[in-house]
């Protein structure tokens, strides 16, 4: 028996009444102090560790929130995960089984840059997949995730130039490539301007000598892209196991 145990059982008792719980056997402290109802300590503790654990939940499901924002998803995409990517057709579930594939290995994507193009249609689910493996890779893995358009990006390169700007251009360029994975979304959508061209080539660029992985979404054919790009960008995208996926069914909206 050891030294606490033998405290406890030469302590002097008596029996006590809990409004709630009945009769119970208390203990003498020290002095006056007695031990209260067990059962109420139990009750307390069981809900001190529910308020925890939902202050938990709390804090980070608004530092969850915060991280979607961060990451510029839009509202609309935010709870298209892979797991709720429809893949009816052997196409699609070839795309699907890519990009499961590519977010369950993204550590070793970020030790090459290995970069996925997901090009087809509007409607077929490339915004979908491609937002499903940030929420993957930034739920499991914690990696940092930016979705932006080529003119949004574009927008905040230019904007980067006003005399009141908070950013210098170089600032703007650098928030697009400091992000463990940037999705880029609209690529050639008016098949660009020189501006437009040189900027994501900077971008490509800057990601590509630092091997950080992109996701390249455009509704362009594969050789409108391979124009729009250039063959070196677009082989570049293509090194180190590079997957390019065609989405080439019919769009889910029209079904809808």
């Amino acid at each position: 028996m050891n030294r606490i145990d033998e405290l406890l059982q030469n302590m002097p008792t008596r029996i006590d009444k809990c409004d709630r719980h009945g009769e119970f056997e208390a203990r003498n402290y020290l002095g006056r102090v007695w031990s209260k109802c067990p059962a109420c300590a139990k009750e307390d503790d069981e809900r001190r560790k529910a308020e925890e654990e939902a202050a938990t939940r709390k804090a980070r499901r608004i530092a969850w929130e915060a991280k979607i924002g961060a990451a510029g998803i839009p509202e609309r995409f935010q709870t298209r995960t892979l797991d709720t990517f429809e893949a009816d057709t052997p196409g699609q579930q070839h795309a699907l089984d890519v990009a499961k594939t590519y977010a369950a290995s993204f550590t070793d994507a970020l030790k090459t840059g290995r970069c996925l193009l997901f090009v087809g249609r509007p409607g077929t689910g490339k915004t979908h997949l491609a937002v499903g493996i940030g929420l993957r890779i930034m739920g499991a893995e914690n990696r940092t995730v930016l979705f932006t358009t080529v003119m949004r990006a574009v927008r905040r390169v230019k904007d980067s130039w006003a005399k009141d700007s908070r950013e210098t251009e170089t600032q703007a360029i650098a928030a697009l490539t400091y992000p463990d994975l940037l999705i880029l979304d609209e690529v050639g959508v008016q098949f660009g301007s020189d501006f437009e061209r040189n900027m994501m080539f900077d971008v490509l660029n800057e990601r590509y000598e630092k091997r950080r992985p992109t996701i390249l979404l455009s509704n362009l054919s594969k050789d409108e892209l391979v124009g729009f790009l250039g063959e070196r960008v677009f082989d570049r995208m293509r090194e180190d196991g590079g997957k390019f996926v065609a989405f080439d069914w019919d769009s889910h909206r029209s079904k809808r």
